[in-house]
């Protein structure tokens, strides 16, 4: 029989409402933290936790979880993580898994000397189409992958931006960080690693808002030979536009589509059709702005799973340190364009 675990949230801004949420069908939420006292009262409450400020009480507390949630700004990630670690807990971190390689690094050797697991939320896995072309990808059904490309043409106006934390270097990172680094893990999950980058980025509506750019394009060359191309954008035009990504095989065709890549665009598989996708999560919503779907759920089940001996990490640290490093490098060849 599977036991009950137990979970603390550190963050309790709008994503920490929905880990929330799922905790309270899954498991039981103990504690939370917030350093503005309010946002930690209202969540904890609302769920019957116990509420702090300071992160120290909240991972000695004899209330003890069995993993801590990490949903504080990406710049803080680590640090936050490795408390956590090195505490005594298992650690579920919100992408991205930390702003550097050398962060994620050392994240992934606090977990291995603390002898606990370190879980990065990457929930466009579980997109029903996502999941299925990965599964062709897998199973050989496209042959040889030619190509891919991956679009992410998505709106964030002033507004999204003002007093928050967002659009620091510091705290956010850059675009690819805080929008899009569930499409960069895809790209990886789905094609492989990267050994060739070459880019360009500017910042064209969010002078003086952002201390990044708002708008890229990319082009990649992975290590099994295929070639790609990121394009990416903060600036279309009022709402969301499309996050797509699209594979060139030997063997077929196919498109991942929609604004949140939940829909199957297009197919053209040599003997072999895609059928019967399973209907998919909402997209996460943030005021007037949506995010990625919410398959927050599946995150959470499949931690649960692992921690009761039943399951395999979804997504693990050495994954989330991937997606760092391939945004890293792309950051590196555009400043040098």
């Amino acid at each position: 029989m599977s036991r009950i675990v137990k979970f603390s949230i550190i963050g309790c801004g709008r994503i920490a409402q929905r880990h929330a949420e799922h905790i309270s069908k899954q498991g039981k939420l103990v504690s939370v933290c917030d350093v503005a006292p309010g946002k930690a009262k209202t969540l904890a409450d609302k769920f019957g936790a116990v509420d702090f400020t300071d992160i120290d009480k909240l991972l000695n507390h004899h209330d003890r979880p069995d993993v801590v949630a990490v949903c504080t700004p990406n710049g803080l990630h680590a640090a936050h993580s490795i408390k956590a670690l090195r505490a005594g807990h298992h650690v579920l971190c919100e992408k991205p898994m930390a702003l550097t390689v050398q962060d994620c690094g050392a994240m992934i050797n606090a977990a291995e000397h603390a002898n606990k697991r370190l879980f990065i939320v990457k929930q466009n896995r579980f997109n029903p189409p996502v999941a299925a072309v990965k599964k062709i990808i897998e199973e050989g059904r496209l042959g040889k992958i030619y190509s891919a490309q991956l679009n992410c043409f998505w709106n964030r106006n002033n507004e999204y931006y003002q007093h928050s934390w967002k659009g620091t270097k510091d705290l956010d990172g850059g675009t690819l960080f805080t929008q899009f680094s569930h499409f960069i893990d895809l790209l990886y999950w789905m094609i492989g690693d990267v050994k060739e980058v070459n880019g360009y980025i500017g910042n064209y509506h969010h002078e003086g808002i952002i201390e990044f750019e708002d708008t890229g394009t990319v082009s990649l060359k992975f290590y099994n030979g295929a070639i790609g191309t990121i394009n990416y954008t903060v600036n279309s035009f009022q709402k969301n536009m499309e996050g797509s990504l699209t594979v060139f095989g030997e063997k077929g065709t196919v498109k991942i589509g929609g604004q949140y890549l939940n829909e199957l665009e297009y197919q053209q598989i040599e003997n072999y059709k895609i059928e019967n996708l399973p209907p998919g999560n909402p997209p996460n919503h943030y005021g007037q702005y949506q995010g990625s779907m919410s398959n927050h759920d599946k995150v959470y089940q499949n931690v649960i799973e692992v921690l009761n001996g039943n399951g395999i990490i979804a997504t693990n640290g050495f994954e989330g340190l991937k997606t760092v490093e391939i945004i890293d490098r792309i950051y590196s060849a555009a400043k040098k364009s």
